[in-house]
């Protein structure tokens, strides 16, 4: 029992004496802490170290708990220097100490320009009433740090730039690339000519040369696409990768495209959804327009409609800010597989006979040719140039005949305001008329039914708000993706069609391929039409059915019916994939079923009718045949020659299920026709046979009645020299021919 309350005793001992010691280190530590609480502390403190400090300080504390107490005041001595605190308590187990390095005198640098070259900064000097310690950019607008050389600048004025002569020399190239890449730009704008682009943008490379962000970014991205430069890709992702680095939202958004398409680099989804998740935290619209589409077709991400509706949204308010009230620039959507299979249709554009057809329309004072024509000189496109004067031109005559858009046409071309309300704004806030959501809906799909992007833009915002509607995601979406896809960005379509004429496949798939990875349905079908033509040279001849195959599928997805069917075909050849009879009967079906295609319903005639991944039935062979020549006139041809073949299929499965043989033998003709029937066939043979010899011997005796002899025609005068000839010839012939047996011969036939 003495032991243990002896134990008891040391162990409260110890207890409470440890208990002492950790509380007077504490109050050590915050004396310690409220000496080092410093102004100057705060501002030189490095956040990036401040987890770092923190487990400092603990082992500090730790490490001092153990220690004796003379050691708790040493560092009192680093008060006289608030900045070194924690440098001070980092360095205090070192033997010998090194000075701070802080307390080395701070280096002043020498002014450039200015009004003192080549005088040092005062600190502090006088400003306007206030002291700076430092370098400041107040006071100018282009950002440049200076300082004065006196301490009341006021007063004195002088002055002179914080940089070196290294640094003015960067600063002036800089000043230079950025002048030299302005007026390049310029002319770029206002040049139409293939040759004088090719020169500039020779120019705008030797500006990129000099370490220019824009300049660099245009010029990878032609080179890129094999816009007036020669196409290069290695080249372009290296330029890329060195402006990614430096922060740009353009070359984030190219090196995923880069990733996603497999171009230069190994395809990699995970990387291209990091890059462009980058470019749009950067800005970058395009890099938001994809991450929609990637959303809304859960490409790569999961399926979310929300966050699609947050991406296109952000895209579309700056499409509809951008757009006059024109209703924007027409967007040409032209299919090549639509082109080679119809060489018959303009695909697109405008003929020049049917522009002169609108002009006389307009001429003659027809409202919607005036304002078609207008539309078509302000924006350009379809194969007409951009001609404001004419645009202006075609308004006032719209406007004078009471139109009213005409008159808003006219008004936005004299002043543009990009802050004026839109049409949106007036009805829905009931500004002039009562406020009436039935009657703005309707008006907005009036106008939508017209093109108008604002209107679209304007049901979406409808739709996506439940204003006036049921809140529907899915349907704002659609309409905000129709508003993205008539931003500036879709004249790439006509400029890769543009480059696909003219040779240039490659470049026009690269083009095609970022149009697609944005959404365009065209371009997706446009891109699988070049892979599955084998024209690109891009790819190995391994990756173009698979990868045509992939975006046939993106193209279906958005409903376009011949892409539906590519898939029903390349899953019934096996082109990508593997043969797989039902996957194509599927596809097939979706597209009859879905957007009736004649094509489709023939397929899936023939599939049943072969009893190919379905099962063989003749009569619903016939029927989709039916139903395709119904849906098409060009159909009728093939299913006729697909139903005689049926019919013929069909009599020899009959003729085979029937079993001739066996129906002979079972037949007794001595019980069906009687025990003599063999001598009644012989009789009626014998009767035919007397009837054809009867009729034979009656056509013989038929006498025909001997023609006249019809009278030779005179031999025409013949020269003196060949009479004797001639006559000599007439003897020989009179010697030979007896008149007699040539009447005798004439009687007898």
């Amino acid at each position: 029992m003495g032991y243990k309350r002896c134990s008891k005793a040391a162990r409260a001992f110890y207890f409470w004496t440890l208990l002492l010691i950790v509380f007077v280190k504490g109050i050590t530590a915050d004396e310690e802490q409220h000496g080092n609480d410093g102004p100057e502390l705060k501002s030189y403190h490095d956040p990036d170290s401040e987890e770092e400090d923190v487990h400092l300080a603990s082992r500090v504390v730790a490490g001092a708990s153990v220690t004796s107490g003379r050691e708790v005041p040493e560092p009192e001595d680093d008060k006289h220097s608030p900045a070194d605190g924690l440098e001070g308590e980092e360095k205090e187990d070192l033997p010998d100490q090194p000075p701070p390095v802080e307390e080395k005198p701070k280096e002043v640098p020498v002014v450039n320009g200015g009004t003192a070259h080549g005088e040092p900064c005062i600190f502090p000097f006088l400003f306007q009433g206030k002291e700076y310690s430092d370098c400041t950019t107040d006071g100018r607008g282009d950002g440049r740090l200076w300082c004065a050389t006196t301490y009341d600048y006021d007063q004195e004025k002088k002055w002179g730039f914080c940089e070196t002569e290294e640094q003015a020399q960067q600063r002036l190239l800089a000043e230079e690339a950025e002048e030299q890449y302005q007026t390049v730009l310029h002319m770029l704008n206002v040049t139409s000519r293939k040759t004088q682009k090719k020169e500039l943008y020779e120019k705008l490379l030797k500006v990129a040369e000099k370490g220019h962000q824009k300049a660099m970014e245009k010029v990878a991205y032609a080179m890129l696409f094999g816009d007036y430069l020669n196409q290069n890709v290695t080249k372009a992702k290296e330029m890329f990768e060195k402006l990614a680095i430096e922060g740009s939202p353009k070359a984030q958004t190219a090196l995923g495209f880069l990733y996603a398409a497999g171009l230069g680099v190994n395809s990699s989804q995970a990387k291209a959804l990091v890059y462009y998740t980058f470019g749009a935290l950067g800005g970058n619209l395009v890099a938001h327009m994809i991450l929609g589409y990637r959303y809304w077709g859960g490409v790569g991400v999961p399926q979310s409609c929300e966050s699609a509706l947050t991406h296109y949204r952000l895209v579309a308010n700056q499409v509809a800010s951008d757009v006059s009230l024109t209703g924007g620039s027409a967007v040409q959507r032209i299919r090549l597989l639509d082109e080679v299979e119809n060489p018959g249709s303009t695909s697109g554009m405008l003929e020049e006979d049917l522009i002169q057809y609108y002009q006389f329309l307009a001429e003659k004072g027809d409202v919607q040719a005036q304002v078609g024509l207008g539309q078509l000189h302000l924006h350009g496109g379809r194969g007409v140039e951009q001609n404001h004067q004419l645009a202006l031109k075609y308004f006032q005559k719209a406007a004078e005949q009471g139109w009213v858009d005409g008159q808003l046409q006219l008004g936005t071309m004299y002043y543009s305001d990009p802050q004026s309300p839109s049409l949106f704004f007036l009805i829905f806030y009931g500004i002039g008329v009562k406020r009436d959501y039935k009657q703005a809906l309707k008006f907005f799909n009036l106008a939508s039914q017209a093109g108008h992007i604002l209107a679209f833009y304007n049901l979406a915002q409808m739709h996506a708000t439940g204003t006036g509607v049921m809140r529907s995601c899915h349907t704002a979406v659609e309409l905000f993706k129709n508003v993205c896809e008539r931003g500036r960005w879709s004249e790439r379509l006509m400029t890769a069609y543009g480059s696909f004429k003219e040779g240039e496949t490659d470049a026009a798939l690269v083009q095609y391929l970022l149009l697609s990875e944005q959404g365009y349905e065209v371009a997706q079908s446009n891109v699988a039409f070049i892979l599955d033509q084998k024209g690109a040279k891009i790819f190995t001849e391994n990756e173009t059915y698979p990868r045509a195959l992939l975006h046939w599928t993106r193209a279906a997805a958005q409903g376009y019916t011949v892409a539906r069917i590519k898939l029903g075909d390349y899953h019934f050849y096996g082109y990508g994939t593997d043969v797989d009879y039902e996957t194509a009967v599927i596809h097939y079906r979706l597209a009859s079923e879905q957007q009736h295609s004649a094509q489709a319903m023939f397929n899936l005639g023939y599939m049943h009718e072969k009893g190919l991944g379905i099962k063989q039935d003749i009569h619903l062979a016939k029927r989709f045949y039916d139903m395709a020549a119904e849906a098409s006139p060009d159909a009728q041809v093939p299913v006729f020659l697909a139903l005689c073949k049926l019919g013929l299929i069909y009599t020899l499965q009959y003729l085979q299920d029937l079993n001739l043989k066996e129906l002979i033998s079972q037949v007794d003709l001595d019980q069906l026709l009687g025990p003599e029937w063999d001598l009644y066939l012989m009789t009626v043979i014998a009767l035919l046979l007397g009837t054809v010899i009867a009729y034979r011997q009656r056509q013989h005796q038929i006498i025909v009645p001997p023609r006249p002899p019809v009278p030779a025609p005179a031999p025409p005068p013949r020269p003196p020299q060949e009479q004797p000839q001639a006559q000599a010839e007439l003897q020989g012939q009179g010697e030979t021919q007896d008149p007699g047996a040539a009447q005798e011969e004439e009687e007898q036939q």
